[in-house]
């Protein structure tokens, strides 16, 4: 898969930064001290085995798991310091920057595509016909055009899995989480999901992707996070992590990638 074009003039200052994030279920500690930032305009693939933690970092990142100890800063601002949230008002006010992509895509099965696109923004208080001109819009960036009335249990796991990407772009987010946005898909589907993403990225959109596609994560990341056991075990450019990874766990890892 040829690389994307990684020059972004507008990249820079770092949009998310996570330090020393601890995260545990019961006795099982899950995430370990683990720290990095994303700068706007840069795509972060996280890579490893399962049961690494990958997924459990965007669940904390986004807000959807409580951390027990560290920071997290959104635009250079505390949402969480030392595992303490601030109140609840400027909590929705962090939520209001980023987007989630889910691998079982999460669509309302009894909405249509237009509803489960437009209900969201009309609840943040945007006016209806602005919602559905955004709505039309991504649709049709999606390759969904015609599928406005359509209900999920009538679209292809590729066609929801880009309903659903539509729905986390329509308010705008600063940045966007996936979440192994194609483990639900076959691989022509993937490849489907894979080309919008890719897409995002080539007009710079701030991503964070966890993924098992490891040409994919090669092609399109500006830097590459490689977990296993709850720890970073390595982090670099994909030309590092990919063709000269230093750690041998990283190397065991990518054993069977060919490049």
């Amino acid at each position: 898969m040829p690389e994307i074009n990684r020059n972004d003039p507008s990249a820079g200052s770092s949009i998310l930064e996570i330090r020393g994030l601890q995260k545990a279920f019961g006795d099982s500690p899950v995430l370990k001290d683990i720290s990095f930032s994303v700068s706007t305009g840069n795509v972060v693939t996280i890579i490893g085995p399962s049961g690494s933690g990958k997924s459990t970092l965007l669940r904390c990142a986004s807000f959807l798991e409580t951390v027990d100890e560290g920071d997290i800063l959104y635009d250079g601002q505390y949402a969480v310091k030392s595992g303490v949230y601030v109140p609840k008002k400027d909590l929705n006010r962090f939520r209001m920057l980023f987007g989630m992509v889910f691998q079982n895509f999460n669509l309302f099965p009894h909405y249509s595509v237009m509803k489960n696109i437009c209900e969201p923004l009309t609840l943040r208080g945007i006016d209806k016909e602005e919602a559905r001109e955004r709505a039309l819009s991504l649709l049709k960036k999606m390759g969904l055009e015609g599928k406005e009335n359509a209900y999920p249990c009538q679209l292809s796991g590729g066609q929801q899995q880009r309903v659903a990407i539509a729905r986390a772009l329509a308010p705008e987010p600063e940045i966007l989480f996936f979440d192994e946005p194609t483990s639900a898909l076959d691989p022509e589907l993937t490849g489907e999901v894979l080309k919008v993403i890719r897409q995002l990225a080539e007009d710079h959109m701030t991503m964070v992707v966890v993924t098992h596609e490891m040409s994919f994560a090669h092609a399109v990341s500006h830097r590459v996070v490689f977990m296993d056991g709850g720890y970073i075990v390595e982090e670099g450019s994909p030309d590092q992590v990919f063709v000269n990874p230093q750690s041998e766990r990283t190397k065991r890892f990518l054993s069977n990638y060919k490049q």
